[in-house]
């Protein structure tokens, strides 16, 4: 039988390796959905989706009680007041990102705000009109930034312009995003992309690609949809620009949960900047003088980015989900998430003559939970296949199946059952 870096590939020791995992039990914090067989489905959709954390139902529930206990005066009082409720993830979710407390705030959707960054970080003037993301990115980066330019008076097809894989490649290599940058030059404005690709699962090298930015003038800023709560950042000191990022996928904050922010504190204390405003983001001694304020004076953080008062039901789940994260850290759950990652890719590769591939780069800082697998022939049939076997992955067309087995609920079993699916279903007959 084949060894696999020393691990036999076989049902014993995937159970052996959740036995002697110091993080499995973190499974037992979610609610994981049960198939069509009446067993628990391998859900390798958290790229996506993430899973409920238990107490979730908790802090919603507290919420839905205050509100009927107190009405308005929840807003002070209880055992959570909704006024500061925000607060609760300013190191949290600072300490996610690799930030410090002050330049993370939790707020709006995704995309709302990079528009509402964007604002702040793309200054067209002359000739510096640029804007450059990464090919492929994610669609509605691709839609904000096409529209956000033309909300300016510009044209996309002229200022959005785009880094991609060489021919015959199926990811960026970073030296070809550093000469991008370095070709456009003091025409480039503002750089964006997705901190990890979408489509492949590569990790950018996200301290060089904002050096080299900084050194043509540009602002830098990131969309780690994909990134937070998967890889370990270190935005601060990495002195990226702006950020933003949604909670849905493996932060488990619930469906179309509320997303994140990050401005690096050098502009987060500078109210001089142009933003959108709204009264959330003003000075909070003076937030409910209302009328007796009539000129925007934002607080010196990232929190002068909010336009209203904050989703308390939408952030209860959040603060479920990060008290996880945060107890657990992401040290080890990157830990974790390396050798769940491996050992998949190991089983895959391991069997001969298979008609799949796996594209995501395999070295350790190129990859974070997802593995992004090219399917030979009719894709989508395949992609029916594997979720008729209790499998919740996803698929994009027009041959890609991503998985990924994520640390604080996936096991190794659940991996050894996916390999064994797709050796004996997509292997070659000759083989």
């Amino acid at each position: 039988m084949t060894v696999l870096h020393g691990i036999r590939p076989d049902e014993e020791t995937a159970r052996k390796l959740d036995e002697s995992d110091p993080l499995s039990s973190l499974r037992n914090q979610f609610s994981i959905p049960t198939g069509a067989s009446g067993q628990p489905v391998m859900y390798f959709c958290g790229n996506s989706l993430g899973l409920p954390p238990a107490k979730a139902n908790y802090y919603v529930q507290e919420v839905m009680d205050e509100w009927a206990a107190r009405g308005v005066h929840g807003h002070q009082q209880g055992p959570a007041p909704w006024f500061p409720y925000h607060e609760l993830f300013h190191e949290t979710g600072a300490r996610l990102v690799g930030a410090r407390p002050g330049e993370v705030i939790m707020m709006n959707s995704l995309t709302v705000n990079l528009h509402l960054l964007l604002t702040t970080f793309y200054r067209p003037e002359g000739k510096r009109q640029k804007i450059l993301m990464e090919s492929p990115a994610f669609p509605s980066d691709i839609y904000c930034l096409q529209s956000h330019i033309a909300a300016r008076g510009l044209n996309p097809a002229e200022v959005l312009v785009t880094c991609g894989p060489s021919s015959g490649a199926d990811c960026l290599e970073t030296t070809h995003v550093l000469q991008a940058i370095e070709q456009h030059g003091d025409e480039l404005a503002t750089i964006m992309m997705g901190g990890v690709n979408f489509l492949t699962g590569q990790v950018l090298d996200m301290a060089a690609i904002t050096e080299a930015g900084h050194r043509v003038g540009a602002a830098v800023g990131f969309d780690l949809a994909h990134a937070a709560g998967n890889v370990i950042m270190s935005l601060h000191d990495w002195e990226v620009d702006f950020a933003a990022w949604c909670s849905y996928k493996y932060l488990n904050a619930s469906p179309g949960a509320i997303a994140g922010a990050y401005i690096h504190e050098t502009h987060a204390t500078n109210r001089s900047l142009p933003r959108l405003a709204g009264w959330w983001g003003n000075e909070p001694d003076t937030r409910f003088r209302m009328h007796l304020e009539e000129t925007f004076v934002p607080v010196d953080s990232a929190d002068a980015w909010q336009l209203s008062n904050p989703p308390i039901l939408a952030m209860a789940p959040l603060r479920a989900s990060l008290e996880l994260f945060d107890t657990t850290g992401m040290p080890a759950l990157r830990e974790r998430s390396l050798r769940l990652t491996g050992y998949l890719r190991a089983m895959l590769e391991s069997r001969p003559g298979c008609r799949y591939k796996v594209i995501t780069p395999e070295e350790d800082e190129q990859h974070g939970c997802q593995l992004s697998i090219v399917i030979e022939g009719d894709a989508t049939d395949a992609f029916a296949t594997i979720e008729a076997a209790d499998v919740v992955a996803d698929f994009r067309p027009p041959n890609v199946v991503r998985v990924a087995p994520t640390p604080m609920y996936n096991t190794f079993h659940d991996c050894w059952r996916f390999a064994m699916l797709m050796g004996d279903r997509f292997g070659s007959p000759s083989a």
